[in-house]
């Protein structure tokens, strides 16, 4: 029957075997270095049998000899990694040689069936010939061997059994030796149970008829069962116990008992070990002994006398006698530390735990008996109790070291609240909270792994996930750390607990590998937080955002929770890019204008849309995945289109429009796309009606950027009843500096040629309310207002301008002169200018009236206007103490505020009288930064100068104080051509005329111009 299974088909099973039985070799614990090398080389014959696949091998007799033969030997390795996956550890330290021929005979037989198989096959192979002949030969001459180690801990265990060496203190040492090579915590509950799996192994060898093994499992037994480690707790209790009341009759103050002279070597002079005695009777440490008979000495160490007999034995009575002195000794250390941790005393204290440590050290009985002594119990509780830093530190030291794979002591640990007061010292310095951390992973962790109900116990504590996640931040511990809290977080509470303390790390894994039920339930929790700029910031940066999209995607309740989310998420910056990245906003667009998505959907991809565009960011990152800029016009008909649409909900309208106005307000072409294309201002308009108030105020700020581009619209309808009402109360809105700013500028952009709308405005307040704002409003609000007020300052409205000023205008127009808003300053200068210049007329006027009134009267002459000005009369720049800041912004050298400022100083010098205004700008030291004009400022600014010069010039006076300094800039003006049509020179030539007519000196600077 096998004949009729197609070759392709056992070549394939044969893969899969080999795949298997690779996996499995990798999992083996024990001579794990040997099981690794035998699954390289089954992973390197895969490329051999696809080779064979892909040729379409030809089905022949020795081709599936060979397939056979193979299938054969992976079954044997199969059953190799099978029998020693499970076994107990002791067993398998053992049997380490006997394992390692095992696997290096089934290697070196899979190696002699890849051979047969090459040799069946040769011309399929032949591409990759050499590949197989060099894997068949590393397999054929396969060598493996145990590690020198446990070669070492069997050489040394046969000794023992050999010559009967039962006595207890090698029975320690081989234990723990056995058990350090497997991996097994010196302590009794690890060692009894390692222990009973190895009676059962040997219990399986009965069974089998393994008479040898069985024998040899005995011997080990019963060696093994002589440990201290190996004892029963209760049993090494009533020791303890029986040797406290031996020392008894000890000196409480007693610290240590003198050995008797017959512990000593007589070679090395110190207490003995592990005793032999010579034929003699003279009683030697073994190892020393050792080393002296093998330099060739002969001689009785104590004596001196030559040995004929140089043969020893064991001094098992001596042993026991040294060992019972040692546990005394154990007993009257612990009695003594036991008193100096009660004290209180820190030097005591810190001699206590020192002593602990070395009990510790020196016998793994003691972590019993420190216990059982009642030590555990008083250095757990002064955990918790306020001690100086060098006590605390050694307590945590002597702890880990007391805990460490003892599960007795870890369980008196968690009974006296010792992880309730161990959490509190997490928060202490660097290097206490790494002792607290690392003594922390030691109670957690059991021979199996985790412990969970202490892992509970621990997350149970309220500061314990906060304090582990800020030792993430401290290099040292970081790594422990972090190890803990992954275990904790296994739980989904935990994983929320850490979230709530910046950490994101478990629930962003959620998020990404979870189930759909994980992740949504997930999300919903971080949704619950209050997330603030930080956490908003980390999740983003851990990788949150690609997850939320792709559960964007998903059913109705994961697109809720995800949208949700995203809306958090896409108000940081940064965060905006990574959505941009990922290829979210076309999929935020799509699910926003579909007509398949419910309502509350679409609101949540409305909000996305408003904070993405958000903040001056505009359009910004309105790309595809690629980066390219996605095409606009249809995005801002369709948000206008929600305006339109009567069944549209606030909660979509609201965001829609704050969408809209973040677009707009990032690039003028779009605002005309929304003018023109989709007629944004009959649909922005009508919003001005809305009952919702919010809505109202976007509408005033989109309009604010639809007038620049039709006004009249605009116009028209706010000449209608009560329309006009319902911007005033956007102007006097003072909370909302946006909207006072919006509400301003719209009025700006409003042609000034509408007189019927300013004197409505004046009517309606909207001239006291812009006031206003330039009193109290944001800076932004004001540079609006200010552009709005022109519409009141026109030199041709003399009745606008006197309300003006008589609002208190002229004090604040004089104060933004030095303000830092160039925009500002400006705007205050040129207002000035409009009000200055019926000043002289004003001034006049005023003159004529009070000199009819009072003829004998004689009144204050305006230096300027030459008649009686005052600021609220004339709106004179002097009595408005003007003139300084003006001087400011020419000082300042900014070409905006600077070209304001002159013309509004040149309304100073009237052409029927120039020298007053001239004499006026020489006392206020304006006339000097003017003449530097001309070598800064760009053309206009330079004609406006000139302008100015060209009046202040006329004053011979002026020529005298100026002229030396004017012409060098002036020649230098004259000697080049600046416009085509030599504007700006013609000026400079024309004011340097004027220096050379009224100048003093002879030098002719006509001469010096036709150069």
């Amino acid at each position: 029957m096998a004949d009729l299974v197609p070759i392709g088909t056992i070549i394939a099973v044969l893969s899969s075997q080999i795949f298997k039985t690779a996996q499995a070799a990798k999992d083996v614990v024990f001579e794990k270095e040997s099981f690794k090398v035998l699954a390289k080389h089954l992973l390197d014959i895969e490329p051999v049998l696809k080779e064979l696949q892909s040729q379409q091998l030809n089905d022949s007799p020795a081709a599936r000899q060979a397939l056979e033969s193979l299938e054969k030997d992976v079954k044997k390795a199969n059953n190799l990694v099978e029998k020693y996956k499970y076994r107990a550890r002791f067993y398998l330290l053992l049997k380490c040689r006997h394992i390692v021929k095992e696997i290096q005979d089934v290697t070196r037989e899979i190696g002699n069936s890849i051979a047969g198989l090459s040799l069946a096959n040769i011309e399929v192979l032949s591409g990759i010939s050499d590949q197989v002949h060099r894997l068949q030969n590393e397999m054929q001459r396969a060598e493996f061997v145990s590690s020198k180690s446990r070669l070492q801990i069997l050489d040394k265990l046969n000794q023992g059994i050999s010559v009967q060496s039962f006595d207890k203190e090698f029975a320690n040492d081989i234990l723990n030796d056995i058990a350090r090579a497997v991996g097994v915590p010196v302590e009794p509950l690890e060692i009894s149970k390692e222990l009973a799996s190895f009676k059962k192994e040997k219990e399986e060898a009965e069974n089998r008829k393994e008479r040898a093994d069985v024998l040899f499992m005995e011997q080990v037994i019963e060696l093994l069962s002589r440990a201290d480690a190996a004892r029963d707790y209760e049993e090494l209790r009533d020791q303890y116990f029986m040797r406290l009341k031996v020392i008894e009759r000890y000196d409480p103050r007693e610290e240590y008992i003198e050995p008797f002279k017959a512990f000593f070597c007589c070679i090395t002079r110190n207490v003995m070990v592990d005793p032999v005695s010579l034929c003699t009777g003279t009683a030697c440490e073994r190892a020393a002994l050792e080393i002296r008979f093998q330099s060739g000495e002969d001689t009785d160490p104590e004596t001196g006398e030559t040995l004929h007999d140089l043969s020893y034995r064991s001094n098992i009575q001596l042993r026991q006698s040294i060992q019972e002195w040692r546990e005394l000794n154990y007993c009257v250390k612990i009695r003594s530390c036991k008193a100096k941790l009660i004290s209180g005393i820190d030097s005591s204290v810190e001699q206590a735990l020192d002593r602990m440590k070395e009990l510790v050290a020196e016998n793994s009985i003691n972590k019993d008996w420190i216990s059982i002594g009642g030590l555990a119990d008083v250095a757990i509780s002064m955990l918790g109790s306020k001690v100086n830093e060098g006590v605390k530190l050694k307590l945590l030291l002597t702890l880990k070291d007391l805990l460490h794979g003892h599960v007795r002591n870890k369980d008196i640990f968690l009974e006296k609240q010792g992880i309730e007061k161990l959490v509190s010292c997490l928060g202490l310095d660097s290097e206490m909270s790494k002792a607290a951390v690392e003594l922390l992973y030691e109670v957690l962790l059991d021979r199996s792994g985790w412990n969970g109900a202490y892992c509970r116990a621990l997350a149970q504590q309220p500061d314990a996930i906060p304090l582990l996640v800020s030792l993430l931040r401290n290099h040292e511990s970081a790594k422990i750390a972090e190890e803990i809290l992954l275990k904790l977080c296994e739980a989904d509470e935990n994983v929320i607990k850490a979230a709530k303390v910046n950490w994101f790390k478990p629930v962003i894994d959620r998020v990404i590998q979870g189930s759909v039920a994980v992740r949504t339930s997930m999300v919903r929790e971080v949704v619950s937080l209050e997330l603030d700029d930080e956490k908003i910031k980390l999740l983003g940066e851990g990788g949150m955002i690609p997850p939320l999209l792709e559960m964007a995607s998903g059913n109705i309740e994961s697109k809720e929770v995800s949208l949700n989310a995203l809306i958090q998420l896409s108000t940081f910056h940064h965060n905006k890019r990574l959505i941009a990245a990922a290829g979210g906003v076309p999929l935020v667009l799509k699910l926003l204008f579909s007509s398949h998505i419910i309502a509350v959907l679409i609101a949540r991809c409305a909000e996305i849309l408003a904070n993405l565009s958000a903040n001056g960011d505009g359009t910004k990152f309105l790309v595809d995945e690629a980066g390219i800029q996605l095409e606009l016009e249809p995005v801002i008909t369709n948000l206008l289109a929600f305006q339109q649409n009567l069944h549209s909900l606030d909660t979509i309208r609201r965001p829609a429009l704050r969408a809209l106005l973040g677009i707009c307000q990032s690039e003028a072409g779009l605002v005309k796309s929304a003018v023109l294309s989709a007629s944004g201002v009959s649909v922005v308009l009508a919003l001005l009606d809305d009952s919702n108030q919010e809505i109202r105020e976007l509408a005033i700020n989109l309009l604010f950027l639809f007038s620049q581009h039709e006004p009249e619209g605009v116009v028209e309808y706010l000449l209608k009843p009560r329309r006009l009402e319902a911007l005033m109360g956007f102007l006097e809105n003072c909370n909302k500096g946006d909207v006072q700013m919006a509400a301003a500028g719209l009025l700006a952009n409003l042609p000034k040629s509408e007189t019927s709308l300013t004197k409505k405005l004046i009517e309606l307040g909207g001239l006291k309310a812009i006031v206003e704002i330039i009193r109290t409003g944001t800076m932004e609000a004001k540079e609006n207002a200010l552009s709005a007020l022109f519409r009141f300052t026109d030199p041709t409205n003399l009745n606008s301008q006197r309300i003006v000023v008589e609002l208190g205008a002229l004090p604040l127009l004089t104060g933004l002169l030095k303000v830092d808003s160039v925009t500002a300053s400006a705007r205050a200068a040129a207002l000035l200018g409009d009000l200055s210049m019926r000043s002289q007329e004003l001034s006049n006027m005023h003159r004529k009236k009070s000199w009819s009134c009072f003829p004998r009267a004689r009144a204050s002459v305006c230096a300027a206007h030459g008649g009686s000005c005052s600021m609220n009369t004339t709106f004179c720049l002097l009595e408005a103490d003007a003139l300084p800041g003006l001087v400011h912004l020419l000082q300042a050298k900014v070409h905006a505020t600077a070209y304001e400022a002159i013309q509004t100083l040149s309304t100073l010098v009237q052409e029927d009288s120039p020298q007053r205004g001239a004499v006026v700008l020489h006392e206020n030291e304006a006339i000097g930064p003017t003449i530097e004009v001309l070598r800064w400022g760009s053309e206009s600014l330079k004609g406006e100068a000139l302008s100015l010069l060209d009046k202040v010039f006329v004053s011979m006076e002026m020529v005298d104080l100026y002229g030396a300094t004017a012409r060098s800039p002036l020649v230098q003006l004259t000697s080049r051509r600046v416009f085509e049509d030599g504007h700006l020179q013609r000026k400079a030539s024309k004011v340097l005329l004027l220096i050379e007519r009224y100048s003093r000196s002879s030098t002719s600077l006509v001469a010096a111009t036709n150069d």
